[in-house]
């Protein structure tokens, strides 16, 4: 599957703040850049898609080293 350039996306401030890991149940962070919402502590990241986020495991791209 082709990957498509990240859009510059908003999600709701008050959205981020209630959102959790559904594998950890640990804090996400907001990386508007790749329009994705990152698990540190999962090691996942969560797509974005049309400002809705993804919230399904399986959807979720694994964390290369460094990121």
């Amino acid at each position: 599957m082709e990957e498509l350039p990240a859009l510059d996306v908003d999600v709701d401030p008050r959205l981020l703040e209630i959102l959790v890991c559904p594998v950890t149940r640990g804090p996400l962070e907001y990386d508007r850049e790749k329009a994705e919402l990152i698990s540190r502590q999962a090691r996942l990241a969560y797509p974005i898609r049309d400002g809705v986020p993804i919230m399904l495991p399986e959807e979720a791209r694994d964390l290369g080293e460094g990121e």
